[in-house]
């Protein structure tokens, strides 16, 4: 299709986030014949999932054969193409709602086979729960754990390329969905004060005798990268702390973010209108707050960042209190997403460092 075709969120969705499916797990071929078949961005979440059911069905038939390994593989990308289905798709709850629960169920039957494997967890919070995924490091009795902040539009079905690099450290990682987030948003709106339901996933890592409580990480990306420091300034369990393409003030960001990315924060914050979500938005600064971190920090940015300006790293870095690393990836894109060679594996030794892992 000529891609001139397509309107404007689609191209919007493709050339903000490319990089970021195909680093976390789309097959690049899929991925240019999903975008290529879309016109509309009505089309985005239904084009998606008819591909996730084709990994869907692999997976399947692998689990039905006992090809465990296999089965483990192919639903995984399934959950992840299920996932992106539903991104962004807030116009429509209904069907972004049925593709995410694709999703969730499709990374679940995927955990008893993932090398190493994981486990859903529940964490109780203000009354009802908070889920997550935990996975343990092969041979290490009881590791250190990376607590991990996902941002606006990603959920805990999306972090698997993102845990590899730690548990291969060996580092437990626990990725949860917190409020306005993945399975959260159902229940909790989004919250400046990450800190609160932070506290909630610390107490559950301590109430695991197979996690050494004494040792925790904490990691956020994109809006995960405020999320993440953000909870470290208030909790003084977090020893180190990985702040991935985070806004410093998310109000300041808020006129250059795309339509698709407002449009996600004003649904998941619960406001009526445009400027109600901008001033929600005002509730998500580190003003009066970076210099309350002092564990250390490891800050990435790209230079070429369209949605999160690199700036806001830079102030986050020149502010907080605590021994800081800022990674500037000059040719970098949102999470420097086009270039994760440059950080991935750098900021899993810097956590392992840190962490005491083995």
């Amino acid at each position: 299709m000529d891609e001139r075709t397509q309107d404007a969120r689609v191209k919007a969705a493709v050339s903000h986030w490319a990089a970021r499916f195909v680093a976390n797990g789309v097959a690049l071929t899929d991925f240019e014949e999903v975008v290529g078949s879309i016109r509309g961005w009505d089309e985005w979440c239904r084009a998606w999932c008819a591909r996730a059911a084709l990994h869907e069905e692999v997976g399947r038939e692998a689990l039905a054969k006992k090809q465990l390994l296999s089965a483990g593989e192919h639903l995984q990308r399934a959950g992840v193409y299920y996932h992106f289905a539903k991104f962004l798709f807030v116009h429509d709850i209904p069907q972004m709602r049925a593709a995410h629960m694709k999703a969730v169920q499709c990374r679940r039957l995927a955990l008893p086979h993932l090398r190493p494997p994981g486990e859903r967890v529940e964490i109780p919070y203000e009354g009802k729960r908070l889920f997550g995924i935990l996975r343990r490091p092969a041979g290490v009795a009881r590791p250190p754990v990376l607590v991990m902040a996902v941002g606006l539009d990603s959920a805990k079905e999306e972090t698997a390329a993102y845990e590899e690099p730690f548990l291969a450290r060996g580092i437990a990682t626990l990725a949860f969905d917190g409020p306005g987030q993945g399975e959260g948003e159902y229940d909790f709106a989004i919250r400046g004060d990450y800190e609160v339901p932070v506290k909630a996933v610390l107490d559950f890592v301590a109430t695991r005798p197979d996690l050494d409580s004494a040792r925790i990480g904490l990691w956020g990306v994109s809006l995960g990268g405020y999320y993440a420091p953000r909870a470290a300034a208030f909790e003084p369990r977090v020893k180190a702390c990985i702040a991935l393409a985070g806004p410093y003030d998310w109000a300041e960001a808020w006129d250059g973010l795309p339509e698709l990315t407002r449009e996600a924060y004003r649904v998941r914050s619960r406001c009526w209108t445009n400027e109600g979500a901008k001033r929600h938005a005002a509730t998500l600064t580190l003003k009066g707050v970076a210099e309350r971190i002092t564990c250390p920090l490891f800050i990435v940015t790209g230079k070429r960042d369209r949605i999160v300006p690199w700036e806001h790293a830079e102030r986050l870095a020149r502010e907080a209190k605590g021994p800081v690393e800022l990674l500037i990836v000059e040719d970098g894109n949102h999470v420097a997403n086009n270039r994760t060679y440059r950080w991935r594996t750098q900021t899993a030794d810097w956590m392992a460092e840190r962490l005491g892992a083995v």
